[in-house]
């Protein structure tokens, strides 16, 4: 893989609807531009409420006729197998692809984005013809069945910062399954879902059963959020667009609505870390990976106060390994923001946080190290209060808040005292804090001495208004299911 294999890539932006590439029914389109370095990648198909509709009758079609859904487990698991392998098998070609359409370093598109789509389909693909129903403990005289069927269609909205990996959270899933889907991806990162489609038919998927409809949310998230023949709609994204979805949901069919939202989680290092240089590597990391454009980015860092110094001075030495640079450099961790509405927001937020009386100890600027992209250095605030914007709203950008505490029981309230709920970490020694602190704390997942160690046997959501459900792990797979109880009476002839 290299720099020059951009050329030869070719981008197909049309829609993927009923097995076929199709461009929008009005032919309207919107460009797609690399914030890489401002270039062209192709016009994109900008879908609406008909090509919605005709997603929606697709898929519709494929789950009543049972090309999918009537197929054994263990044959859906042999197809979304090679779906997987098929990923991986075209692993250059997707990476280059996401960095290109969203500004990310290529080494972790293909080292983390391929692989964990990829190991994603793989893994539910596996585990479908594992899981079991039930027989209640009823009296000799009945028995009944506990079991789960496919939802049918399957509307599903993921963002623009994991646009591979967000997208297989919910369709290995939901297709594992048996149901079908209609895929929106964000507008800022549309190719890789399109292409993944061809190659979920390549794999054997059905026509009809996996459609992508790329489009801006009102034009195209809308419709399918509000759609009558829709039975479920899985989003990921901002919380104010998240509530949004749950109302369209209750408006329209009252379908079952599913939210990963927004996040603000708090880093928590006490005195007694057991390993301080391994909490300053996994603060910085963990902050400036993916440009700060994660849900889970530990944006606030509560450093008690005894060891404060000595922390921020081995943090401020690391940052000059994430100043951004050309994301095709295989050696470049951090790469270009989304677009340059990104960028201006990320900016807006670091004059907020200088203006609200914040110390700017590292960044804080906008560069340019390929021109025509969006690019902003890693940035560290101190003396930051957990009433300032830059402490309760989430920035999605490279802005490290940091506090300082002397008290257990104020740290936790303060960590607490957010909208969001979706991760945290303690870092300390002593186990009984370690375990105090982490049941006290409001968050979907808590790091103990690590951060965003991760797997796919794991749940992944939030406490709050960080969302609802959960994705990954076999608990997903609750969500595309409907429970049914099959009660039968049973006459003994004895």
């Amino acid at each position: 893989m290299t720099t020059e294999s951009t050329a030869t890539l070719k981008f197909d932006g049309r829609a993927f609807i009923d097995g076929q590439r199709v461009p929008a029914r009005d032919g309207q389109t919107f460009d797609c531009l690399s914030p890489v370095d401002g270039r062209l990648l192709t016009p994109v198909a900008r879908c609406g409420q008909a090509d919605v509709d005709a997603a929606v009758a697709a898929a519709r079609a494929a789950f009543e006729d049972r090309r999918w859904a009537g197929k054994a487990p263990a044959q859906r698991k042999r197809v979304l197998i090679k779906f997987a392998e098929l990923i991986l098998a075209h692993g250059d070609e997707l990476a280059l692809t996401e960095t290109l359409d969203m500004g990310k370093p290529v080494r972790y598109a293909k080292g983390v984005d391929v692989n964990s789509t990829a190991n994603c389909i793989r893994w539910y693909g596996e585990a479908v013809d594992k899981v079991y129903d039930e027989i209640a403990p009823t009296p000799e005289t009945a028995l009944a069945l506990i079991t789960r069927e496919p939802l049918g269609v399957v509307g599903v909205i993921v963002p623009w910062n994991y646009p591979m990996i967000m997208a297989a959270w919910k369709i290995a899933p939901a297709l594992a399954a048996g149901n079908s889907v209609v895929l929106k991806p964000s507008e800022k990162s549309p190719l890789t879902a399109l292409r993944l489609a061809e190659l979920a038919l390549e794999a054997g998927i059905p026509p009809g059963v996996l459609n992508v409809v790329p489009g801006y949310g009102p034009e195209a998230g809308s419709p399918l959020a509000l759609h009558m023949d829709v039975d479920c709609i899985a989003f990921t994204g901002s919380t104010r667009v998240g509530k949004q979805i749950h109302v369209m949901a209750g408006q329209s069919n009252l379908k079952r609505a599913w939210t990963e939202l927004g996040g603000k989680s708090p880093n928590i290092v006490f005195a007694d870390c057991p390993d301080l240089d391994r909490a300053v590597e996994a603060a910085v990391g963990s902050i400036f990976f993916n440009q700060g454009e994660s849900c889970n980015a530990p944006s606030r860092l509560f450093v008690e106060a005894s060891i404060k110094d000595a922390f921020l001075e081995k943090a401020l030495a690391l940052v000059p390994r994430y100043q951004p640079a050309n994301p095709l450099d295989k050696s470049t961790v951090m790469g270009a923001l989304v677009d340059q509405t990104q960028l201006q927001t990320v900016m807006r937020y670091i004059e907020s946080g200088k203006s609200e009386g914040a110390k700017l100890l590292a960044g804080g600027e906008a560069v340019q190290p390929v021109a025509g992209g969006c690019y902003v250095q890693p940035t560290v605030f101190d003396g930051v209060r957990n009433d300032m914007t830059i402490a309760r709203e989430e920035i999605f950008g490279p802005v490290l808040s940091v506090l300082s505490f002397t008290d257990v029981a104020d740290v936790v309230r303060q960590a607490n005292q957010s909208i969001y709920g979706l991760q945290a970490a303690v870092w300390t020694r002593d186990i009984n804090k370690a375990h105090g602190v982490a049941r006290a704390l409001r968050a979907g997942t808590v790091h103990v001495n690590q951060y965003d160690e991760d797997d796919i046997t794991v749940p992944f959501g939030g406490f709050k208004q960080s969302g609802v459900g959960r994705d990954k792990s076999l608990h997903a797979l609750d969500k595309y299911t409907e429970m049914k109880t099959t009660w039968i009476r049973i006459d003994s002839p004895l």
